[in-house]
């Protein structure tokens, strides 16, 4: 397998698997709860997701952030996981901190 292609699996698995169908550029906003919201819309909105909408909207965000890993500057790191809490809060579930 070349090194081009192992490096899109993941944009691959984003695209054709059961995952969501996301707002273009999602992960770029500024601000966590703008992620959030788009997060929550696009799972709420999918008809290919197999869980419900927070798990999904959950899963996809973890997937992007682990997919990133150190290339993933500090602070959009900060703001992906302020979203989460945003997403969390936006369903109603527990806040983690």
């Amino acid at each position: 397998m070349s090194q081009a292609k192992t490096k899109r699996w993941s944009q691959r698995v984003a695209e054709t698997s059961d995952a969501l169908d996301l707002e273009p550029g999602v992960f770029t906003l500024r601000d966590p709860r703008a992620i959030a919201r788009s997060l929550k819309r696009s799972a709420e909105r999918s008809e290919r997701r197999k869980s419900d909408p927070f798990r999904s909207a959950m899963s996809m965000l973890t997937f992007y952030i682990n997919r990133a890993g150190r290339n993933l500057p500090e602070d959009q790191r900060r703001r992906l996981e302020a979203a989460k809490e945003e997403l969390r809060a936006l369903y109603g579930r527990p806040r983690r901190r």
